[in-house]
């Protein structure tokens, strides 16, 4: 019997482009915020009016966060050489891209963003161009450019710029990893300082990862990395450079041998790389996190047949546990414009990780619930991560972040939580 209630591939593209094209072209607009509706309006607005602020601003720089909205607003910038999972397609490609993540930012914490895609010859181009860019933006979030280069690129504009730098697809994505595996152990009966763990992907979500995990207390030791190659150890020739300290002295070589007795996977790679006998080779109550979209490492259905006592995540919403980045990003830079911060570091990455871990280990809002018409959602195998919609997430992360920020020493200013407009 053929099912005639999902659409078929050609009725999902046709949306998909029809959301884009109708009633307008693309997903994001400018909204103007102050008065228009007089001449005087108009010339406080520009010409004479506004030669007050920029009078104001060239005696004092720091009056730029008063009179314009430099304090609210990202630019999300790419190269197009990572877009999403298609590949180098190009900088004009990657624009629905950069614009959907414009939605995400002021859908989930009310922030304006604006995307460029850039297109430079080589990486220097693409760093000198973004850097002279600071004097119009209060972060930068970095996104779809593909590794090695991306590690180069942030590094750069880290150290040369005074406003965070932020590559989503590597902290994003280690970010709520992080949170998830902290919980998905917690109720296994494990530690993070005690876990044997295989990671199967080494480009810039998995370096990321484990550069997180490792800060937050997994021992190098227990660790084993898995590349095209096979194990990453130190005897391998060739080795990437962002591959080295990932190194380990170790008889594996392979993925069936690395799983052996490891207490959780993580996968950031292609589809069915975790067999089911592989499963099966793992410790008591394994985590398993198969975060390859669209089809993952190893499939849950298949992976609950092999073993009853696993957690497991995706990176899909259609089963529990989606690995998504949205909690992340947008309550990060949140917190960061917050309190002026001129960079995100490792201890506001954790805090965010450590806030959003505590979250979801608390009873779940009836509205949460009624978003995704559910009676039922509590801390467990199947809710290790709180969901997008979750109102507590505007009020929490960006606090934790902002505080960490302060101890960091990187906060200019005391933190002052953005007033987020009214939803219907």
């Amino acid at each position: 019997m053929t099912d005639t209630t999902r659409p078929d591939a050609e009725q999902r593209r046709q949306e998909a482009l029809d959301y884009h094209a109708l009633p307008q072209p693309g997903k994001i607009a400018t909204a103007i915020t102050k008065p228009t509706e007089t001449a005087r309006d108009l010339a406080l607005a520009y010409s004479p009016g506004v030669a007050e602020p920029v009078r104001a601003i060239a005696a004092d720089p720091e009056a730029v966060w008063t009179y314009t909205a430099r304090g609210n607003l990202v630019a999300v910038i790419t190269d197009g050489s990572a877009i999403l999972g298609l590949g180098n397609l190009g900088p004009l490609a990657s624009k629905p891209v950069m614009e959907g993540k414009g939605v995400l930012f002021k859908r989930f914490a009310d922030i304006d963003v604006v995307d460029l895609e850039v297109d430079a010859e080589d990486v220097p181009a693409f760093i000198d161009t973004v850097r002279r860019l600071e004097p119009s933006f209060g972060g930068i979030n970095l996104e779809d450019i593909q590794a090695p280069r991306c590690f180069e690129v942030e590094a750069a504009l880290t150290e040369a710029m005074d406003i965070p730098v932020f590559h989503d697809d590597q902290h994003g994505t280690a970010i709520i990893i992080a949170a998830g595996l902290t919980n998905a152990l917690r109720l296994q009966g494990k530690r993070l300082e005690d876990a044997r763990l295989v990671l199967v992907g080494a480009g810039a979500a998995g370096t990321a990862t484990l550069d997180l995990l490792l800060d937050m207390g997994l021992k190098r030791e227990n660790l084993l990395v898995v590349d095209r190659g096979g194990v990453i150890h130190v005897g391998r020739d060739n080795l990437a450079e962002h591959h080295h300290r990932f190194a380990a002295r170790t008889e594996a070589r392979t993925l069936a041998d690395a799983v052996v007795g490891a207490d959780a996977f993580i996968g950031v790679s292609a589809a069915n790389l975790l067999t089911a006998e592989m499963l099966a080779s793992m410790v008591d109550r394994p985590v398993v996190f198969a975060l390859a979209n669209p089809d993952p490492e190893i499939l849950p259905e298949v992976a609950h047949e092999v073993r009853d006592d696993l957690i497991m995540a995706t990176g899909r919403s259609d089963y529990p546990n989606q690995v998504n980045n949205v909690l992340a990003f947008p309550f990060i830079f949140r917190g960061a414009l917050d309190c002026r911060a001129r960079r995100i570091t490792a201890n506001m990455k954790i805090a965010c990780v450590e806030a959003l871990a505590e979250l979801a280990r608390e009873p779940v809002p009836a509205s949460v619930m009624a978003a995704y018409e559910l009676d039922e959602m509590g801390f467990g195998p199947e809710y290790i991560l709180p969901k997008p919609f979750d109102p507590r997430l505007i009020e929490r992360i960006p606090a934790a972040v902002a505080r960490a920020a302060h101890e960091d020493g990187v906060a200019r200013t005391p933190y002052r939580p953005h007033p987020m407009p009214e939803r219907r």
